[in-house]
């Protein structure tokens, strides 16, 4: 793994927006002040071959010990672990997973750090509404095809995308797919990433919708959720998380009215409740629990740092966090950083519970810190986007994404 610097392409802006990343520059990150570049093509990341093999066991490894830790939750009734303490959700989420071979679920992103000699580790895993899809998978792959057209890129996300819909069509009820996304998005970036993921199912071959989440309506007649047109949402995808959506007006219709397997009355959504006990950071400490000594794990514990405060120091991660708000980095010595600057809100998160990782540097390549988010198609290792700093010991919504090759 090596870091090149190269010049841009002339017009790289529009050439980028052109191709869906309509947020390649953005005009205040985090509330920082003037344009900020977050496509960044003046480097890009080298890879071997066998690098990226060994990174896909990895990601494929890791997937399926985050299975046997939803299973092992499940199984031992441990929702309160994850900050669900209301009985109806744990048993929509309970349900939700025993009948899994039911519901289409599409993808979902781990992000590790990694420097090319050490084994890679894992920071989180979202696997509900993961973003920064579509500059991983296709403004990167141009850039790469003009600027290198000798080399490879790990990325078969497109191609993926478009068989995980068509393998799991015959999951859906009758009727278009709704698209949902939320009009609080500022960026651009959650809008962008559901019509391109909309792009992806027509391709193969579903009849599709576009929907805000805030259109999205209840018939208290026919006890359905309803669209603008009046017509009944068999199914939707939404770039929405779960915690948010049982907390939203239609909370209590929104859980007696999950689809677990085609019940008549009921919307199918996409990416299913169970996938909150993946993308909980949660997730990162029951991990650690059933594979001690891992080498792609990091210690983490939910009742405190233990032997973690003192000796590595540790990160502590709200169980719910987005873009690293709330985190709070405690070093060896017991200094304390708090991203909230970068962040946002510092206190939207938290009241939940904290996971406590152990503190890993990110890795340093001239003072930029790179996150590698490798993504996940149907269980398979499907492509990699870069995000990186050189402010900040963890990646927020100032990183800049970087392409990468294989050579």
């Amino acid at each position: 793994m090596r870091r090149h610097t190269v010049e841009p392409r002339p017009g790289w802006q529009a050439t980028v927006e052109g191709q869906g990343l309509i947020y390649a520059v953005c005009e205040d990150p985090c509330n920082q002040g003037g344009p900020h570049a977050y496509w960044d093509e003046s480097a890009y990341y080298e890879f071997s071959l066998p690098e990226v093999e060994a990174l896909e066991e990895v990601v494929e490894e890791l997937h399926e010990l985050s299975l046997a830790a939803a299973d092992h939750v499940v199984r031992t009734g441990r929702f309160a672990d994850y900050g669900i303490t209301d009985p109806r959700l744990a048993e929509v989420v309970a349900e939700s997973w025993r009948r899994r071979a039911e519901q289409p679920a599409v993808y979902g992103r781990f992000d590790l750090a990694y420097d090319g000699v050490g084994p890679a580790k894992l920071f989180e895993y979202n696997a509900d509404t993961p973003t920064s899809l579509i500059e991983a998978a296709s403004p990167q792959w141009f850039w790469m095809e003009e600027r290198f057209p000798g080399a490879d890129q790990w990325n078969s996300l497109h191609e993926r995308l478009v068989a995980s819909w068509a393998r799991q069509r015959h999951l859906l009820p009758p009727g278009p797919v709704h698209f949902a996304h939320s009009r609080g998005d500022t960026e651009g970036e959650d809008w962008m990433t559901t019509l391109y993921l909309q792009e992806t199912a027509e391709q193969a071959g579903l009849a599709t919708a576009s929907i805000a989440m805030e259109d999205i309506g209840w018939d208290g007649l026919t006890g359905r959720f309803v669209d603008l047109e009046q017509r009944f949402i068999r199914s939707v995808f939404k770039l929405y998380p779960w915690e948010w959506l049982v907390e939203d007006e239609f909370g209590r219709q929104l859980l007696d009215g999950v689809d677990l397997g085609g019940a008549t009355g009921s919307t199918l959504w996409i990416e299913p409740a169970w996938k909150m006990l993946l993308s909980n950071k949660a997730l990162l400490a029951v991990l650690w629990e059933l594979n001690p000594g891992h080498p792609n794990l990091l210690p983490a514990y939910l009742d405190g740092p233990r032997e973690l405060a003192g000796t590595t120091g540790y990160a502590a991660k709200p169980l719910l966090g987005r873009e690293g708000a709330g985190v709070r980095i405690v070093g060896p010595d017991g200094s304390q950083t708090r991203l909230a600057d970068w962040a946002g809100d510092p206190d939207r998160y938290g009241a939940e519970g904290h996971c406590y990782q152990q503190l890993h540097p990110l890795p340093d390549f001239d003072g930029n810190r790179p996150v590698l988010g490798t993504w996940v198609v149907d269980g398979e290792a499907a492509g990699l986007g870069i995000r990186e700093t050189d402010d900040s010991p963890i990646t927020h919504q100032g990183a800049r994404f970087l392409p990468h090759v294989i050579r």
